[in-house]
């Protein structure tokens, strides 16, 4: 009895991916899975590009005495240790220094 009704059953199928064409929206997917994939990889390289830039970009600060002087004086202008006109004397003092 079960097999006659697998029979007819098998024989009512409409189609589907076996016995017919493939839905119309099988390229979706794999389109999809390939961008996803490009959007992963492109951020990773966008990341890493951007982390070896900042840290040479940190070294060659660090590795220049006068650019950290001159963020030095501006960090204790801007707390408010010292006044505009003391900021103008050392920075033009820096400058010449130069």
């Amino acid at each position: 009895m079960l097999t006659m009704l697998a029979t007819q059953a098998a024989a009512m199928h409409p189609g589907g991916w076996h016995d017919g064409d493939a839905p119309a929206f099988w390229p979706v997917f794999p389109i999809t899975f390939g961008l996803f994939w490009l959007a992963v990889l492109g951020t990773a390289f966008y990341l890493i590009r951007r982390r070896m830039h900042d840290g040479a970009a940190a070294a060659g600060a660090a590795a220049d005495p006068m650019t950290k002087a001159r963020s030095v004086l501006a960090e204790r202008f801007a707390r408010g240790e010292i006044d505009e006109d003391e900021y103008h004397v050392r920075m033009s003092a820096l400058r010449n220094g130069d």
